[in-house]
């Protein structure tokens, strides 16, 4: 059995197959951050208009460089929510249409379930129940995995999510985007304890975090001080240990909360090695295991809307609406 997977949620544009045997054999990522650059984040109509300038042609391409029929392919698995509603459409239309054309039905699927379950596309040993870190540009959520669509939410952002600070922070710096990577790049260059930056909402007992503060603080110390390159670069390293900081202190307390010992970590700021650094150090503690997925599937891909959809194929429908949720939680999934 084999699934298409259409990725539109926010600026990248990804595609894949999996194969039910072989599991991934075709995943290809058009990014569009040098669109978005200029204007330091994404821009969110500029972001669908180059999903529905590059879609179909990636689509065209991928049967042809990969030599797969497109009759084939069993089912279309799209990203149905959350994201942008416009990037969303883009996607689902598609999905609908070339789906109509091969008779074969559509998988609506969770953009933040497919990052959740990203690591169980290799880590075949990863089983039930863990808590899962999400950490994304848009995203910053402790989940409670117990199964397959059975998900609690523990704890989120109440503001800014952890990849938008990055980036807000990073553009600050001058940095170009995504923020993540250049500013944890500048990062290695800087003097730890130069500066003193807040851990926000680290002592406290629940599970929730805020970044707004320290990207306001963060923010003050920047327009006060001499834009030097060790200036800069001692401000990326102190504020890279700040964020991380609390996302390790948070997952722990996740952890012990629920007498869990492994712990799964998603979304485009799994990147950071630093913050790799520093759960590898703590799930040691607990004698457990911290779960990644590979580099190039860290980001919004297609592959793991399509491994999704693998999971998800029993609830295919040739239902031909064209069905999108900006805002669509992933408490409200039905488990399988």
């Amino acid at each position: 059995m084999k699934i298409l997977g259409i990725e539109t949620s926010c600026d990248d544009t990804g595609i894949a197959i999996y194969d039910s045997v072989e599991g991934i054999i075709y995943n290809k990522l058009y990014s569009q951050s040098y669109f978005h650059n200029f204007y330091g984040g994404v821009v969110p109509e500029l972001a669908s208009r180059k999903h529905l300038e590059v879609l179909a042609i990636l689509i065209k391409d991928m049967f042809v460089e990969s030599g797969i029929d497109k009759r084939s392919i069993d089912a279309i698995a799209y990203t149905a929510g959350p994201g942008l509603v416009g990037s969303l459409l883009v996607g689902a239309s598609l999905s609908t249409a070339l789906a109509f054309s091969l008779n074969i039905p559509t998988i609506l699927v969770n953009h933040m379930e497919g990052h959740l379950l990203t690591p169980m596309i290799e880590q075949k040993k990863l089983q039930f129940p863990f808590v899962g870190l999400l950490v994304s540009g848009g995203h910053t959520q402790l989940i409670n995995a117990y199964d397959i669509g059975k998900y609690e939410l523990l704890g989120e952002s109440l503001d800014d999510a952890v990849g938008e600070t990055f980036d807000k922070i990073a553009k600050l710096l001058g940095l170009s985007y995504p923020g993540g990577p250049s500013l944890s790049k500048l990062a290695q260059s800087g003097i730890l304890g130069t500066f003193n930056f807040p851990r926000p909402m680290i002592h406290r007992m629940d599970l929730n975090f805020s970044f707004s503060g320290l990207k306001t603080f963060v923010t003050n110390i920047i327009k006060m001080k001499k834009h030097n390159f060790q200036t800069q670069a001692n401000i990326a390293k102190e504020f890279e240990h700040a964020v991380t900081d609390v996302l390790v202190n948070k997952s722990k307390r996740a952890l012990e909360q629920l007498n869990y010992a492994t712990l799964v970590v998603s979304g485009g700021v799994s990147m950071n090695s630093m913050l790799r650094y520093k759960l590898d150090g703590m799930i040691k503690c607990y004698k457990g295991q911290v779960f990644y997925p590979k580099l190039e599937l860290c980001g919004d891909n297609g592959a793991m809307i399509a491994h999704i959809g693998m999971l998800r194929f029993k609830e295919s429908s040739y239902d031909l609406n064209i069905s999108v949720y900006p805002k669509w939680s992933i408490t409200d999934l039905k488990p399988i």
